[in-house]
């Protein structure tokens, strides 16, 4: 019977785990349109909306119209249409590949969840529960290591097309994703040392300290400014959205996925929403505290100045988790605004921001970053 309760506890996490990270994707279809409106200056996606034909609905459809005039529905027009699409396979493609890269792009971006903690142990009924799917020692690189595999999904969408111009845009994805991917993992290697720990739970406890009398959290982007700020440009350009979308290239019609039709081509536009959604993940659990609320502790709230505000365990982990959800939406809400702000990069320009300016600024990263550990580690 214990057993069985353990089972469910962990299949409650996981289907928590992925429903948060799915919708937070699809949020942002809706996200993209209103935003950009806003930005512009305009009213944005608002048409998609229907209405039942029973007098008895006349409630349900008031609901509809606010949603459709919202632009919610919108995604849902956009699933059905996606669904209801053709399934087009080129003549001169590969029919196994050309199947599945789309799948295998979408699945190891959904893996690298694995090892992301969304809050503090819960303590319930004699059991501490992790909230994470895989208390993984190694967490940070089981996630870059999943992050590198990625790239044979867009790599085999080009190839398995037959197609040009699409294997020119799954080429320009593996170079870009490369070059990015060496400048990110670099910059994390001080967060690594400062640490002490791959360990996904110990860099997030790590920055549950302050310093500067207690005032200031030991976040990592207070401890590693410029390796935030690295990892946040490689990052977003692992993505592949503007400004670093060149794989894609839709004015220019060399998109790796350009073969693609229906659910499969929804498949790698699901990929790049949740690939952001990991990115503001990543970012929030290495750079800002994770899951962790300023001066709370598990006991309550220990103020600079000694006051105590006591906190019960429910509260103090639902906190958490409210911590961590709100900082990773409010990163996607800053990406979409970069996404909206910035024109696409030139492909020297990407090569020589990624190469020449990026990998040589995480190496003196580094550099700086040992040498003030070991100079604080002498007695």
């Amino acid at each position: 019977m214990a057993m069985l309760v353990d089972l469910a506890i962990k299949i409650g996490i996981d289907a928590v785990v992925l429903f948060g990270v799915l919708n937070l994707a699809g949020m942002q279809t809706w996200l993209e349109r209103k935003q950009s409106a806003l930005m512009q200056d305009r009213v944005g996606a608002n048409r998609a909306t229907f209405a039942l034909p029973w007098g008895w609905a006349m409630p349900i459809n008031w609901v509809l119209r606010k949603l459709g005039g919202l632009g919610i529905l919108n995604a849902l027009a956009d699933v059905l249409k996606l669904l209801t699409k053709e399934d087009f396979i080129p003549q001169q493609g590969d029919r196994f590949l050309h199947t599945l890269a789309p799948f295998l792009s979408a699945l190891f971006a959904l893996l690298a969840f694995i090892a992301i903690p969304i809050g503090p142990p819960l303590e319930w009924a004699g059991r501490v529960i992790p909230l994470q799917v895989a208390d993984i020692n190694a967490g940070l690189l089981f996630i870059l290591a999943l992050a590198s595999i990625g790239i044979y999904g867009v790599i085999l969408a080009g190839m398995a097309s037959g197609n040009n111009l699409a294997t020119l845009g799954g080429l320009r994805a593996t170079s870009q994703m490369l070059a990015y991917e060496i400048a990110l993992g670099v910059s994390l290697i001080g967060i690594i040392i400062w640490a002490g720990s791959l360990d996904m739970n110990q860099i997030v406890a790590r920055q549950g300290a302050t310093f500067l009398g207690g005032y200031l959290p030991a976040w990592g982007v207070f401890v590693q400014p410029l390796g935030c700020l690295i990892f946040m440009t490689a990052a977003l350009a692992e993505t592949k959205r503007i400004p670093f979308d060149l794989p894609e290239g839709e004015p220019e019609i060399i998109g790796y996925f350009t073969e693609y039709s229906g659910m499969k081509f929804g498949l790698f536009f699901l990929t790049d929403f949740v690939e952001v959604v990991l990115v503001a993940a990543l970012t929030t659990t290495l750079f800002f505290g994770g899951w962790q609320v300023p001066y709370l502790a598990a006991d309550g709230f220990h103020l600079p100045w000694g006051a105590l505000i006591a906190v019960s365990h429910p509260v103090y982990v639902v906190l958490g988790v409210l911590s961590f959800t709100l900082k990773v939406v409010a990163f996607i809400w800053f990406f979409m605004l970069i996404r909206w702000t910035l024109p696409r990069f030139r492909y020297d320009q990407l090569m020589h921001l990624g190469w020449k300016i990026l990998f040589p600024l995480s190496l003196v990263n580094l550099v700086v970053t040992a040498l003030i550990i070991v100079v604080c580690s002498q007695p």
